[in-house]
């Protein structure tokens, strides 16, 4: 469970949950790394992706493995796809849905869900309140 609904349900589960003070978000200051492998378009959209927007915890030195192998799944996902579409049998569309669990696991290891950034420490969403949001914009004048 996230920590976001852990907090609005009063922690029902009574174990510690860390504070928005021992959370952190990390500063995009590292370039994107060079795939592994080549990739074709899928997989390379997909590299884009979550370099970008996973900078703080997805790190070019431990995971770069684990995201190239799903980015070729990605771009196996988007084969099959075509296969999918043009036939239509039914141990086709299995495999696809087997690539499809394979990705939203790696991906969930990557820290892609709300439930496994907050296991991995890195951030609370938060919405930003209208006070919050006239507070932020006065202070950017």
């Amino acid at each position: 469970m996230p920590l976001e609904q852990k907090k609005l349900l009063g922690n029902p589960g009574r174990r510690p949950i860390p504070s928005d003070d021992s959370l952190q978000v990390m500063p995009a200051v590292r370039e994107a790394p060079e795939p592994l492998r080549p990739l074709e378009s899928a997989g390379l959209a997909m590299w884009e992706q979550v370099c970008d927007s996973a900078q703080g915890w997805v790190s070019p030195e431990t995971d770069v493995d684990l995201l190239q192998l799903t980015c070729e799944l990605q771009d196996e996902r988007a084969e099959l796809r075509e296969i999918v579409r043009g036939t239509g049998e039914w141990r086709d569309r299995r495999a696809l849905r087997m690539i499809d669990a394979q990705i939203v696991s790696n991906l969930s290891l990557l820290g892609f869900t709300p439930a496994d950034r907050s296991r991995l420490g890195v951030a609370v969403v938060k919405a930003e309140s209208k006070l919050e949001e006239t507070r932020r914009k006065r202070d950017e004048r």
